[in-house]
């Protein structure tokens, strides 16, 4: 399986437009956001293209191919406008017996994980994106599509058979780690 690993789209309709468009282009079979889907948060400025209904109604498309989690900015009204759900802290994907952690971030992080070993933790919620690997186990932080910070460019990754790469929105390759 190739999957599409994103987040912090914070209600910005182009920067998700571009990442559905690498989504296809690299001819990936899930989209995992890591949540801060549809809200731009009160310590954020508004996004370009901010268009919360236009991104629910693009990702409800998709459903049956997006595996997301639930962000600081992340709500039950949010929820009512998803055909999937978000509303989980965290979920564990299983591909080819990797074990890979999918979280926020602002609830388990680096520094507090849930019990159990895992291949890979992936998180967002920072806005800066990192891959390292540390003690057998692989942190990834997929940064922000819509607001980096730190200088960092817009940032997603891709998983697949064991390998976890970072780009730039637009496509270009930053680093890659095998678990």
């Amino acid at each position: 399986m190739k999957y599409l690993i994103l987040s912090d789209i914070h209600g910005s309709f182009p920067t998700l437009q571009q990442a559905l468009s690498f989504f296809h282009q690299q001819q990936c079979d899930y989209l995992c956001i890591l949540g801060d889907i549809l809200n731009y948060g009160p310590r954020n400025g508004v996004p370009a293209g901010l268009d919360p209904k236009q991104i629910a109604a693009t990702l409800n498309d998709m459903a049956d191919k997006i595996i997301a989690i639930r962000g600081n900015c992340d709500s039950e009204v949010d929820q009512m406008l998803l055909d999937f759900p978000i509303m989980a802290d965290y979920a564990l994907v299983v591909d080819e017996g990797k074990r890979l952690f999918l979280t926020h971030g602002h609830i388990y992080n680096k520094a507090k994980m849930p019990k159990g070993k895992f291949d890979a933790i992936f998180t967002g919620h920072t806005h800066l994106w990192h891959l390292v690997r540390e003690d057998g186990t692989v942190y990834c932080n997929t940064g922000s599509i819509t607001f980096p910070k730190g200088g960092n460019v817009p940032t997603m990754a891709i998983y697949e058979n064991g390998r976890i790469t970072m780009y730039q929105l637009d496509g270009t390759k930053l680093q890659s780690l095998t678990l």
